[in-house]
């Protein structure tokens, strides 16, 4: 991994690195063991702290919303925010309607902020937004897709990602929106999924002597849900701001810290309440007779591959409790990126 900006360690589970050790399933007498970090929860900087009067080189806002098929201008433009500290902005939505979302977008970004590429895969949809004239140090722009199983489709509420690789600057990059699929009980099914999105995307024209991403970035309704904690133990904790408490019951951190996904990635402390499931246009979380444990199911992770060359600061992971429009919050997270020149190639 990269050098991070204030890693926070913790003692529950998913709070700190984690490594533990096992067995291979096919070789019962190997002393070889594999080793797993699970994911690193790091805190929030209020500056980029790279080193004394030093500024980022990058700094990339991402933001991740399941719509539940309803927009409005009004929505989009409280999404991207008008404090536009940020060279790209990266847009992962899931469940997005039909409407004509890239417009409604570009005409939000329209005083700072141009269009660079788009993917999209029915109501799966990713946008990658640059400042004006940024074009001329893009490169390296290409887009995927990969659907999973379900009859999501038939309905427009298509599972499985979309993905686009960038080169900005000098610095290669990776983003990767995903919905998986939904349900406490579905957690295995997940992991396969994580698992043949990470196989399969960009596997098609595969180019051996190609440079890999430095920075990967996962952003979408991960699905993960709360397990072994009832509904109402757990909205009481959330009602007293102890939210902090409930991650050791996070499906995510769980399956992370036994090797099954999102090995060695970073995402911030989920110090913000759990954005799922709310009833519509309220601040109230499931009243149906399903009464639903609320979930942190939206989710933004950032990987570094080249721990030489990048340097990552994370100034902000929130949800924007302001947009209430659908029965998810969504999240957006800060991130700064600093290149050690003395180690990159390209300088």
């Amino acid at each position: 991994m990269g050098n991070l900006c204030h890693i926070h360690v913790g003692t529950g589970k998913g709070r700190s690195r984690f490594k533990w050790k096992r067995k291979p399933q096919d070789v019962m007498d190997n002393d070889d063991v594999a080793i797993h970090e699970g994911v690193k929860t790091i805190g929030v900087e209020n500056y980029c702290d790279f080193s004394a009067g030093s500024t980022p080189d990058l700094c990339i806002c991402i933001v991740t919303w399941n719509m539940n098929g309803q927009v409005s201008y009004e929505d989009i433009e409280e999404l991207v925010g008008g404090d536009r500290k940020f060279h790209l902005l990266v847009v992962g939505l899931q469940e997005a309607p039909r409407n004509n979302i890239s417009r409604l977008l570009k005409a939000a970004l329209l005083e700072s902020h141009i269009l660079l590429r788009k993917a999209t895969m029915q109501s799966l949809q990713l946008y990658v937004f640059g400042p004006k004239n940024s074009e001329l140090f893009t490169n390296e722009l290409k887009m995927d897709k990969y659907a999973v199983g379900g009859c999501g489709g038939l309905i427009r509420r298509k599972k499985g990602a979309v993905g686009i690789r960038i080169n900005f600057k000098g610095i290669r990059m990776e983003f990767i929106s995903c919905h998986l699929s939904a349900h406490t009980s579905n957690v295995e099914e997940r992991n396969s999924q994580f698992r043949h999105i990470s196989n399969s995307l960009f596997s098609k024209n595969w180019n051996p002597y190609a440079r890999p991403a430095q920075i990967t970035i996962w952003l979408g309704d991960l699905n993960y849900r709360l397990q072994g904690i009832n509904t109402f133990p757990a909205r009481n904790l959330i009602n007293e701001n102890l939210q902090q408490l409930l991650t050791s019951k996070d499906q995510l951190l769980q399956e992370a810290e036994r090797g099954q996904i999102f090995d060695g990635y970073c995402e911030g402390t989920l110090a913000f309440k759990p954005t799922y499931k709310y009833d519509i246009g309220s601040t109230s979380y499931d009243t149906s007779h399903k009464v639903r444990v609320p979930s942190w199911t939206d989710r933004i992770l950032f990987k570094i591959e080249d721990s030489e060359t990048i340097n990552a600061c994370l100034h902000s992971y929130e949800s924007i409790e302001t947009i209430n429009s659908s029965d998810h919050r969504p999240v957006k997270a800060h991130l700064c990126l600093k290149i050690n020149k003395q180690s990159s190639p390209i300088y």
